[in-house]
């Protein structure tokens, strides 16, 4: 079990843990007025998208040999990957990130598009169930927040992992690795869906 590590790398990651003030406080200024079928229908696909979004995880480490009681079932991973340029030099590397420096280029950049699409997938919500621009964000945070949730909790019933919430795990690759513990991450949604939760009385049913 690894120590407590406070911040998340690079630096500027860490003010995501403002977004969920932001919000709120947004919401008690300015009423955010959205439906509790919208919420409802929103978080549905948060949670079922979380649960692919961990599938497709797993199928990756089993298909590359990275998931204990998986071989390599693909000729192109077993050509040594190419690394990063924004990591260090492995030696430095916490064993998360080993994952990254072992896949080979093109399934990086597959990586890197899933992400992206990833976004767009989760925005797109958004847009479609509402006009306004600040309905539209807070709908955006809240469908990510339990995404994100999903996406852990699915992990941990397939392969239980994480074993632990000081988990290193590489949260995002755009436009640089996004490092951080786990329990950084699953703080931030938490936060976010108490932040909309405490904006109940401004919401129409």
């Amino acid at each position: 079990m690894g120590h407590f590590q406070f911040l998340a790398q690079p630096v500027w990651v860490n003010l995501l843990v403002l977004t969920p003030f932001a919000l709120y406080f947004v919401g008690r200024s300015r009423s955010i007025q959205i439906s509790g079928r919208q919420f409802l229908f929103a978080t549905c696909f948060a949670l079922a998208f979380g649960f692919v979004e961990a599938a497709v995880v797993v199928y990756l480490h089993a298909a590359t040999g990275l998931l204990p009681g998986y071989t390599r079932t693909s000729s192109e991973v077993q050509r040594s990957g190419v690394t990063p340029q924004q990591l260090p030099p492995i030696s430095e590397l916490p064993q998360s990130l080993l994952t990254i420096k072992e896949l080979p280029q093109s399934l990086l950049t597959v990586e890197v598009l899933r992400e992206g699409a990833t976004i767009v997938m989760l925005l797109s919500i958004a847009l479609l169930a509402e006009s306004r621009a600040k309905e539209r964000w807070a709908l955006f945070l809240w469908t990510f927040a339990w995404w994100d949730i999903s996406y852990y909790v699915a992990l941990w019933a397939t392969i239980r992992w994480p074993t632990s919430l000081k988990d290193l795990d590489i949260l995002f690759l755009i436009p640089v690795p996004w490092v951080a513990q786990v329990w950084f991450p699953l703080l931030v949604s938490a936060l976010t869906v108490i932040a909309v939760g405490l904006s109940k009385k401004q919401i129409r049913v």
